[in-house]
């Protein structure tokens, strides 16, 4: 008997919680085939079949929180030869259907099996419908791509309750309303809940651990972003639409070989700090589920118009909660580009074990007075450089962010250190 387990598919990774089932007990299933799904810190991963067998036992419900190295579900390999007769009277009972007898095996699976209905839904989304004891095949989604979002489950949940839901979605819903309410779904009484797990949950342990363990310093600057502006105009007008925000990467990343304490990672058990060769940039995205960063690798060999779309892509994962393990480990250093958000400002959380974070807040246009005492209209933006002061002092923090500030304003300076 094989049992699959709950492994470590991320970095110091805990504990998941199992979303969803995608085989039932009885199934047979080949090498590499989905099982089960899992949220983990950071993403929604598929745990995999590791040999052909039938799927025998089913050991944890779908919605709860498990350890790393707890049994999920146990599989019976086809090798597996072992078992005591009545070898010939189970023989007897599993010979192959007839045909129709598979048809109708097929369309039963079509109505009932979770490969078959894969709706596009976050996991929290998932655990909300479960709480209400909400069908969610039956739940028409209004979101990106027909995605479904927690308001359509609890809009539907409401027009449940009220008695407009229709025949087929009742089909799904034969509780008592009373026994199906939750604390989501306005509970009576003088406050609601939301489940404290997941991804939520993770980030609140990291952020704690960040907190409590690094001496956090926010050093802040302005920035002149005129020039920049005026530039990308320029590349628009030559169809090259580079955001700014691979700007800010590729700038930083020329920038931390300049300072390389700040890609660094302290490791106080061998009493030495790390440099790190390569600038792997993390990317604080703000996805349904929560805060996650995905990753550039190599920032500091790639061109601007490589990170411009890598950028893009990554995001776009992050909202559809698609990145692989690679595209959410490994980063040297932050970014939190909250300014298209309307920031003016922040104390940002440095990304443990991180030695630097910077955050970029809205740019808008401002009265300045230049090196001729004029007063003239720039475009301006706040910086916040967060840093481990174990690991560096203020002056070097001061230094690091004046080279960056000197970069963005001047983009012809800037040119000139990409060749």
């Amino acid at each position: 008997m094989i049992e699959v387990k709950l492994h470590d598919i991320g970095e110091g990774m805990t504990e998941g919680d199992i979303i969803s089932y995608l085989v039932k007990a009885g199934d047979n299933v080949s090498v590499d085939q989905p099982l089960v799904e899992v949220q983990t810190e950071k993403m929604v991963a598929e745990l995999t079949s590791p040999a052909n067998g039938t799927v025998k036992e089913i050991l944890v419900d779908t919605g709860k929180t498990i350890s790393v190295g707890t049994t999920i579900l146990t599989i019976a390999s086809e090798q597996q030869s072992t078992d005591p007769a009545p070898a010939k009277e189970e023989a007897a009972t599993t010979v192959a259907p007839d045909a129709s007898l598979q048809k109708s095996m097929i369309m039963e699976r079509k109505k009932g099996d979770p490969l078959s209905n894969r709706v596009k839904a976050a996991p929290y989304t998932r655990k909300v419908a479960r709480e209400n004891d909400v069908d969610i095949t039956v739940v028409e989604g209004t979101g990106r791509a027909g995605r479904i979002t927690v308001e359509d489950v609890l809009r539907y949940v409401e027009a449940r309750d009220n008695g407009q839901t229709t025949k087929a979605a009742a089909a799904h819903t034969e509780m008592p309303i009373v026994e199906r309410r939750s604390a989501v779904s306005r509970p009576e009484g003088s406050f609601d809940t939301i489940p404290f797990k997941g991804r939520r949950k993770q980030i609140a342990m990291k952020m704690s651990q960040s907190l409590f363990t690094i001496p956090h310093v926010c050093h802040y600057e302005e920035i002149d972003m005129t020039e920049l502006l005026n530039f990308r105009k320029e590349l628009k007008a030559m169809d090259e639409n580079i955001s700014v925000a691979a700007f800010f990467i590729k700038t930083l990343a020329i920038a931390l070989k300049d300072y390389p304490i700040f890609n660094a990672k302290l490791d106080e058990e061998n009493e030495v700090i790390r440099l790190e060769k390569s600038v792997h940039m993390g990317i604080a995205a703000d996805a349904e589920e929560g805060l996650i960063v995905p990753v550039i690798r190599d920032a500091d060999k790639k061109s601007l118009r490589a990170i411009h779309q890598e950028m893009k892509e990554l995001t776009q994962k992050a909202k559809e909660n698609k990145l692989a393990v690679r595209e959410i480990t490994g980063s040297t250093f932050t970014i939190s580009n909250v300014g298209p958000m309307g920031s003016i400002g922040a104390t940002p959380i440095i990304n443990y074990p991180e030695t630097g974070l910077m955050a970029f807040h809205k740019t808008k246009k401002m009265p300045v007075v230049n090196e001729h005492d004029e007063i003239v209209i720039r475009s301006m933006m706040n910086v916040t450089m967060t840093f481990d002061h174990r690991v560096a002092d203020g002056g070097t923090a001061i230094a690091f962010t004046n080279r960056f500030k000197s970069l963005i304003e001047d983009p012809k300076k800037l040119m000139l250190e990409l060749v």
